[in-house]
């Protein structure tokens, strides 16, 4: 039951709309409409399915919120820590026979650590997935830290009653340990195959933006054109009409000099 944070990703879009005088007006091309209408929609859905199928968004909101995380991500390390100086005091101890009460002082604090992760890691899960243990994203992990979680309590009770001999004591610690170090890499594959798919499902919804950007440039390219014919259209229409207008005057200055000619 551990943790870690990851970066989400916004994406944002602008809209353009043109108009020029009474008799002109904006142009949109179906692609344009499409475009708009669509964007929005696989953008969204793309940020908002699982991130590698281990958290939905709103259980990796929860997740990069909540203070159980940090507690995880901190006592994760810690315990390792103490898992490898523990195991080296096994291993001289068992090899040389000396130092047998502090390694057995370093199992003691590494399963009392190995509690401590359990149980905030059980509040860490309850928070992000809704249960204690057995949350379907973690489910193989936890029946695995049952395990973990009982071969250092047999180790305390073998430890308190004397039941074993101080080298089968030893042995017992490192089937614990062993046990440990599995689940430690099921929790490591687990994240480490979430941040890639989660890196993966950000390159698509970047793709996406990129690609939804490209096409609303070639529909502006397509609005500018269409806009220029208009324009040119009008022009030309503007052009004939000042020519036919110029042309009406000169007639009217030629008729107004020559009367004779015009009453004829």
């Amino acid at each position: 039951m551990e943790g870690q944070m990851e970066n989400g990703t916004a994406i944002g879009r602008d809209h353009l709309s043109m108009g020029h005088g009474s008799s002109q007006r904006a142009i949109q091309t179906p692609a344009t409409q499409t475009t708009a209408a669509a964007r929005p929609h696989n953008v969204q859905t793309a940020a908002s399915s699982h991130s590698g199928g281990l958290y939905t968004a709103e259980e990796r909101q929860r997740r990069d919120e909540t203070i159980w995380t940090l507690v995880q991500g901190i006592l994760a390390p810690v315990q390792f820590v103490v898992f490898l100086i523990s195991l080296g005091l096994v291993l001289v101890t068992l090899t040389s026979g000396d130092y047998y009460a502090l390694t057995t002082a370093s199992i003691v604090i590494k399963t009392l650590i190995l509690y401590t992760i359990m149980v905030t890691g059980a509040i860490w899960e309850k928070v992000v997935f809704g249960r204690y243990l057995f949350a379907p994203a973690f489910f193989w992990e936890d029946v695995f830290s049952m395990l973990v979680l009982a071969l250092h309590t047999a180790y305390l009770m073998a430890l308190w009653t004397q039941a074993l001999s101080p080298t089968a004591l030893l042995w017992l610690a490192l089937a614990a340990y062993a046990a440990y170090v599995i689940n430690a890499v099921q929790f490591v594959l687990k994240l480490r195959a979430a941040r890639l798919q989660a890196a993966a499902a950000d390159g698509d919804v970047q793709r996406q933006a990129t690609s939804a950007t490209t096409s609303e440039s070639v529909s502006g390219v397509l609005n500018d054109a269409a806009l220029g014919r208009v324009s040119s259209a009008n022009a030309q229409t503007s052009n004939a009409q000042s020519l036919k207008r110029q042309a009406l005057k000169e007639q009217a200055h030629k008729a107004a000099a020559n009367p004779e000619g015009a009453v004829a």
